[in-house]
């Protein structure tokens, strides 16, 4: 699994500022990637940049993945700072809004989901493919989820976002068919981070506490990204299309044994 031999690595990592994108960018830099972190929020960003303290390795720029002219400038620092070669571009960038039913549907949630999850994955997919390309040993990686495999009451929003994110992933493996460039998908269960349900629940912190109350070990960030540097990893014949996990806990999107 020694990557050295493919020349210098560099990835562009969406969602960085908190959660799976930030221990995802900081895992690849781990792992000697010449690191691109994006997010929306610029403090956040710029902390975490201090703390790495490796300008030369680990870069932040603001972006938010469903402008076009902020992933433009994504864009136009791949092709001025890396050359125009990137090795993998890591879509992280997402979240869930809400727990309505159909019947009682916040629609701007809705669009608020596809916008992050579904529209700007494909804008910055689109937007970097071609840097891709050109490194010869290209990887797009899309965090999808369980809930794109399994509906559940009050998840009709963010179902549909992920499923939708999860066929753009296929049919882009198909379109890049004899291309150097492997799509892989990272479906993970529960994860407990310090945002995914506060933000989901409207910043409801007692409501978010008892997602995860009583299951002694949900994923955490770290976890997922794990997997995914071991994804981008391996020999670049050997493609993992799709990588479901789940903590022990979870055997299945409706089953998940809690304490007592």
């Amino acid at each position: 699994m020694d990557m050295n031999s493919r020349g210098p690595r560099t990835v562009v990592v969406t969602g960085a500022s908190s959660g799976i994108g930030r221990a995802t960018a900081l895992r690849l830099y781990e792992e000697g990637y010449r690191v691109l972190a994006i997010a929306r929020r610029r403090e956040r960003l710029e902390e975490l940049a201090r703390m790495v303290n490796d300008p030369e390795k680990f870069d932040v720029l603001p972006c938010d993945v469903s402008v076009d002219e902020d992933v433009a400038r994504v864009a136009d620092y791949v092709e001025r700072e890396f050359g125009g070669v990137l090795t993998s571009l890591c879509n992280i960038a997402g979240g869930a809004l809400g727990i309505e039913q159909v019947a009682d549907a916040a629609f701007d949630k809705w669009e608020g989901m596809f916008r992050s999850n579904v529209i700007g994955s494909g804008r910055v997919t689109k937007a970097l493919l071609p840097a891709l390309e050109a490194s010869g040993h290209g990887d797009v990686v899309f965090l999808t989820s369980t809930a794109s495999q399994a509906a559940y009451e009050g998840g009709s929003g963010y179902n549909a976002a992920k499923a939708g994110e999860h066929m753009i992933a296929a049919a882009l493996r198909l379109e890049l068919a004899g291309k150097p460039i492997r799509v892989i998908e990272i479906a993970p269960g529960l994860v407990h981070t310090e945002e995914f349900s506060l933000t989901r629940l409207g910043g409801d912190q007692a409501a978010a506490d008892k997602v995860y109350e009583g299951v002694e070990k949900p994923l955490t960030a770290d976890d997922v990204a794990d997997v995914i540097a071991y994804s981008v990893k391996l020999p670049h014949h050997v493609n993992l299309d799709l990588v479901t996990l789940r903590p022990l806990a979870q055997a299945a999107q409706h089953k998940l044994i809690r304490s007592a």
